[in-house]
Parts: C-alpha cells; structure tokens; sequence
C-alpha cells in the first residue's frame, strides 16, 4: 500500500514538474519571440478595425397605416423576432413618406415599403433595392348606384365620378394623377377627392361619393372590405397592356370571372387590373446579414403562392427604379447563403464574420508562424557573433599589449564569455556554434597560458 502511495506522489511530482517545464518553456519562447506576436496582434487589430460588425439586435422599419404595408410588415416583424432581431416598424403616411426617410442619411429608418412608380427621385443616393416582394394594383372602385348596372365601367369613365384619389403626396394619388395625365384627363376637376384611404372607403360605403382609386395589396383591409360589399363594383382596366408600356412600372394582372365569389358569381365577368409593385428598399448602410434576412423573410412570406402571384415568384428584381442591392445580387443568383440554411441565423452570421475576418489573418500569420524557428535561431546566431566580436577584440587587445601580470584577468574574462556562451539561447538551439565558440574560447585560454602567440610587453 505504500509502495502504491508512493508511486502516485511520484507521478503528481512528475506531472507537476512537467507543467513547471512547459509553463517556463513557454514564457521563455514568449520573451524570444514577442516581436512577431507584437505582428500578428497588429494585423488582427487591424482586421477586426476594417472588418464588418456584427448585426444590429434592432431594425427600424417604415411601412404606412391601416394598408397592406402594414399587415405585410407584421409578418416581417415575427419572421425577424424568431431569428432573435427586433424589427420596429415606424407607421407613416405611405411610400412617399418612406422614401424621403431612407433618402435622409441621418434618419435612422434603414428599411422600408415603397411603391413602384414612386421611387423616381433626383437623388437616390444611399438607396438599394432588394427587390419586389408583391403586387399593388390599382383598384377603381364604384357604387352600384353610380352607373346603370348593364354599364361596365372602365379606366377612361373614372373622370365621371365623385372619386377619392388619396391625399396628396400618397402614392394612390400619385398614381391616380399619372393614369389621368396619360389620359389627357384634367387632374384638377373638383370631383376628385383627396380624403385618406381609409376615409374614402367609409364615405363610398355609405354612398357620399361615387368611387375611389386603391392603389394597395390583394390582402389590405381597404380593398378587403369593398370587394365583400355587393353594392360596390370594380372597374376593368381594358387597355392594361397599354399601360405597362407607357408606364414600364405597371404590370398586368387580372380577375377572372367568379375570382372573388365562385358562388355568387362575383365579379360576373373577367376584370383586367394594372399593378405597381411593393418593393423592399434599404439604406445601403445597412448590415449585409440583415439584407439577407429581409430576403430571406420575403420568400418565406411573399414567396408562396399569393391571390395574383405564383408559387415563387417573388421576392425579384422587376422594378428597376433603385439600383439593386450587392447582397440581394448574390442571393438572386446563388440563394441562401449555404451556413443560415443550416445553422441558426446568429451562429451563421458568426461563422462566417469570422470566416471573413481570420482568412486574411492566417494568410499573414502563416510565414509569420513558419518563420518563428528560424527567428529563433538567427536570435542564437547573433548572440553567438555578439560573443565572437568581443572575443576578437579581446584577443587583438592582447596580442598588442600582453601582461603577463595580467594573465589571470585575462582567463576571467575568457570564463565570463563562455558562460555567457553557455546561458545564451544558442546552447539550446545552435549547439554546434555554441561549441566551436567555446573551442575558439578555449584555444585562446591555452595560449595566454603558454604565453604562445601574444608578444606584447614581456614580464620583467
């Protein structure tokens, strides 16, 4: 039993010197070669400095109120907040509104819903686009009541109406006077009216006015309540491809007969629409893991098969307006980045930060760290010269002016030299140097002692 004691006291003894050793071996080659440590800690501050930060935890995003930006941006929010990112969504008065935010380099709004027809701006500068994530037609709305009920009513009869157009600097209203002007239809007359969206419908409803203009999605509330109201109609674009030409924003879409109610019937004939797009627009500050975030949400939520769009149609980059984002370049062309497929979106933005960032770090530590033995053993080589030049100054010295009164001053500075040969790091690492040293040492020391070579003054 004590012979088992003592083996185990013999082997924690052992252990513990080992790691003594190591931990000095170590601290020993930290003090040797700290110069190139100092490199490689500088070219990854370097690095971390230039490289891109890791993703903000809050987004702030402008959408509108009441409309399809803001039901579509709820879904936003809760496809962000599974991912662990708050997205804040900023209500506003609708695309304009949301423009000028991203267009301002102070605000803090990064991200926004903005109208296709509306992005045209003399100074986009800092605005990109992710693309079009849905459609937004242009919904003519009439009271039955306002026409004879034989009477389809088309695009051109609008001008006939008491008709909401939106309030001014809305994107309905932009697009209601476009659509005007291209037919040579007066945008002042005083039967267009500017109430908000909202307030139009209400007033349609209860028959106050004849109609409204919607520019807006298949799912917004607005549009929602006017196509379940069977006193409502809506109106037929005939000339939509005419339109799409004109105007190279609008796209064509259309209701077939019944597409709203198979058993009513409703509409009893095929509706012809024109539609702008909903598009996703970005400061191009905004951090590229979050850019593919937002694309990322827009195929799960805008991706599926939609009430005018098929099954993975969008998000795309149709409305050429604002110039397309490098991040959503590489998404439309290669997808989703190969780690966020398989990894949750935190750890996949990690990886690949890191990936980015130490990639150019070890192509420099690389001959760095190659060269630390050589380092090392030209460290040796120069305390090993450093020695022989005091060793040959020495011995010119003595041959010039030998004393033989002095030959034991001359054998203690012969033995300091070869102990400092001894301590160097030479001895460890260029032994065969360090020994032909000490024979040159020790070939000198025989000959001050056999009084050999030096014939300087002699000894009286």
């Amino acid at each position: 039993m004590d012979s088992l004691k003592e083996e185990i006291r013999e082997h924690i003894s052992a252990i513990y010197q080992t790691a003594l050793d190591e931990i000095k071996n170590v601290f020993n080659l930290l003090k040797e070669i700290w110069p190139l440590l100092f490199l490689l800690l500088l070219a990854l501050s370097v690095l971390i400095w230039f490289a891109k930060p890791a993703p903000p935890k809050k987004v702030l995003m402008a959408t509108g109120v009441g409309g399809s930006y803001k039901v579509l941006g709820e879904k936003y929010r809760t496809f962000f907040e599974k991912k662990g990112i708050e997205l804040k969504l900023i209500e506003t008065h609708g695309s304009k509104e949301n423009l000028q935010h991203l267009i301002d380099r102070n605000d803090p709004i990064q991200a926004a819903f903005v109208q296709g027809g509306m992005i045209a701006s003399d100074d986009l500068s800092g605005v990109q686009s992710l693309g079009s994530v849905d459609y937004e037609p242009v919904w003519v709305f009439y009271h039955s009541k306002a026409f004879n009920e034989s009477t389809r009513l088309s695009d051109r009869d609008i001008a006939r109406l008491k008709i909401n157009i939106g309030p001014i600097g809305s994107g309905t209203h932009t697009q209601a006077v476009n659509i005007f002007k291209l037919n040579h239809l007066n945008t002042s007359s005083p039967n267009l009216l500017n109430m908000g969206n909202t307030d139009g419908v209400s007033a349609l409803e209860r028959g106050e006015i004849d109609g409204v203009i919607l520019v807006d999605g298949f799912d917004s509330p607005n549009v929602q309540r006017l196509i379940k109201n069977p006193d409502i109609r809506l109106a037929t674009f005939k000339r939509a491809d005419a339109y799409t030409r004109l105007l190279s924003y609008f796209e064509e879409v259309s209701v077939p007969m019944g597409g709203f109610d198979l058993g009513s019937n409703t509409p009893d004939h095929p509706i012809q629409l024109i539609s702008t797009t909903t598009n996703l627009l970005i400061d191009d500050r905004l951090h590229p893991a979050i850019q593919v975030l937002f694309l990322e949400a827009a195929r799960e939520i805008n991706g599926g098969k939609s009430y005018f769009s098929k099954v993975g149609e969008f998000p795309v980059y149709m409305n050429t307006e604002a110039p397309l984002s490098n991040e959503a370049k590489y998404f439309y062309e290669k997808g989703t980045p190969t780690l966020m497929k398989y990894l949750p979106f935190w750890l996949a933005e990690f990886i690949e930060r890191m990936f980015v960032l130490l990639l150019p770090f070890a192509a420099f530590a690389y001959p760095i760290v190659k060269s630390i033995p050589n380092y090392r053993m030209n460290l040796a080589r120069k305390q090993i010269n450093s020695i022989y030049k005091d060793l040959d100054k020495f011995e010119q010295n003595t041959i010039e002016s030998f004393d033989p009164s002095k030959r034991a001053e001359y054998i203690e500075i012969l033995n300091e030299m070869e102990l400092r040969a001894l301590n160097s790091k030479a001895s460890r690492l260029a032994t065969a140097e360090c020994y032909s040293l000490r024979s040159n040492i020790e070939f000198i020391r025989n000959a001050l002692e056999k009084q050999v070579i030096y014939k300087g003054r002699q000894a009286h």
